[in-house]
């Protein structure tokens, strides 16, 4: 009763502190913080903390966890991340005068315009030359794959855990082309096509966006991985509520979560789940949701420290760990070779991905904690006033919404990744560059222009 008195207390501060950071946590007017507090924390991480601390969580990988302080310890960590984190991200839009209420609705409510319409024809040729690498990406890393896990699912094949892993870790082909131009550009550039075919209502623009949205709806099922097509489609549904094609109401949301959880359920019974499984509040798609991705941050507090030494920064990027010379080593792929050790050697087993204090504290132990909570109040502060205060245009909107999906997954899955992240770089670098090159041409021409007038 106590555990349940302080987790519903806590819950009322939070909310209070996200409503005012992000400036609006009502469902029907998504945005970055919200899906932070209601995705990454409240329903995965805040509820599993409850039900693991009050020991009803009866949850398999718990039982890795014979030491019962850790989910007193956990539970009190999630606690507070769930009240610095939104009050770090207020207190620096108050610093600021960042009004979250006012800058969010207004964002929200003006129409997207459209950049360059006298430069219209050179930013679609920059554009689907772009589109056309991804496009080719796609069909690429499908050719170079030993089999495509989809198909041989459809085929009747019954081994879907290790197609997954052999799709991810035995691909033949060059990672980069993969993970940049299949996986991670093409789903933003069909956001930003979707925009441009919605605003413009040009056939070249839709068809476009057409290929583009089936080339992503293809490259995040073929591994039989649930989650990165949901989140496409989330993604999608995001862009037209924040463009106005669609306005949600609740009975909407309903029908959404009805059709998702349809969807969701459809895929767990066709990679072999016991239907049983599908309703019980610790196994099937529901023990996933609140409990498998907070589960593993105990697992964390069980190993590092005690059977394995902290990580002390070996969880940074290859690139940088290469720079000092120190090996690479993410905590959750660590963490799933200590525990399940056999899955590893079948090649059937991931990563114990977490909540990313997770992270922080197998490398830095609990000081370490408390540094990302604050760390990650800062980034979210700052990307959210960025875009907010950004044109709503297309490329802007698009990347947008790609963060605003993004990083609530990335919560849940590390920390390292906020520092620094080659992924996110290079794919702004590449959709950023598209709009910069044009805009650029028409400063360097208008330069050129008023020089020669002043001249004469």
């Amino acid at each position: 009763m106590t555990y349940a008195m302080i987790w519903l207390i806590v819950l009322g501060i939070s909310i209070s502190l996200f409503r005012k950071a992000g400036g609006s946590l009502s469902i029907l007017r998504p945005n970055l913080l919200s899906l932070v507090f209601y995705y990454s924390l409240f329903v995965s991480s805040f509820i599993g903390s409850l039900l693991i601390v009050t020991k009803t969580d009866q949850f398999y990988m718990m039982h890795k966890v014979p030491n019962d302080e850790y989910r007193l310890i956990g539970f009190i960590l999630v606690c507070l991340v769930m009240i610095i984190l939104p009050l770090t991200v207020y207190l620096l839009q108050k610093l600021i005068g960042f009004d979250a209420a006012k800058e969010f609705n207004h964002y929200f409510d003006k129409p997207v315009v459209l950049p360059f319409t006298k430069e219209k024809t050179e930013f679609y040729i920059l554009f689907s030359g772009l589109s056309t690498i991804c496009l080719l990406a796609v069909a690429y890393t499908m050719l170079k794959l030993n089999a495509i896990p989809l198909l041989e699912l459809i085929k009747g094949s019954s081994n879907a855990g290790q197609l997954r892993i052999e799709a991810s870790r035995g691909f033949q082909g060059n990672v980069l082309i993969r993970n940049i131009f299949a996986i991670a550009l093409t789903p933003i550039l069909s956001i930003i096509a979707f925009i441009f075919a919605h605003k413009t209502r040009e056939l070249k623009w839709i068809v476009l966006a057409v290929l583009l949205i089936g080339a992503s709806f293809v490259i995040t099922t073929y591994d039989l991985s649930k989650s990165p097509v949901f989140f496409y489609m989330l993604s999608m549904i995001l862009t037209a509520i924040y463009i106005g094609f669609v306005r949600l109401s609740y009975k909407r949301i309903l029908l959404i979560g009805i059709a998702g959880f349809a969807l969701l359920f459809g895929m767990y019974a066709a990679l072999g789940a016991n239907p049983s499984s599908f309703l019980s509040y610790n196994s099937g798609p529901i023990g996933r949701m609140f409990l498998s991705q907070i589960a593993p941050f105990y697992m964390h507090l069980q190993l590092f420290g005690n059977g394995f030494p902290f990580l002390e920064g070996s969880s940074f990027p290859g690139i940088i760990n290469q720079m000092f010379d120190q090996v690479h080593a993410r905590s959750g792929r660590v963490a799933m070779g200590y525990f399940y050790p056999e899955k590893v050697e079948a090649g059937t087993a991931g990563v114990l991905n977490t909540l990313f204090i997770g992270e922080a504290y197998a490398n830095y132990s609990y000081p370490g904690v408390i540094m990302s909570i604050l760390y990650m109040g800062m980034f979210l502060a700052v990307i959210y006033m960025i875009f907010l205060r950004l044109p709503k245009n297309p490329v802007f909107l698009g990347m947008f919404i790609y963060f605003t999906i993004n990083i609530p997954r990335s919560v849940v899955g590390g920390f390292f990744d906020f520092i620094f992240n080659p992924l996110w770089i290079m794919i702004s670098v590449f959709v950023f560059s598209v709009y910069f090159v044009i805009k650029v041409r028409i400063g360097v021409m208008d330069f050129l222009k008023n020089g020669k007038g002043a001249g004469q």
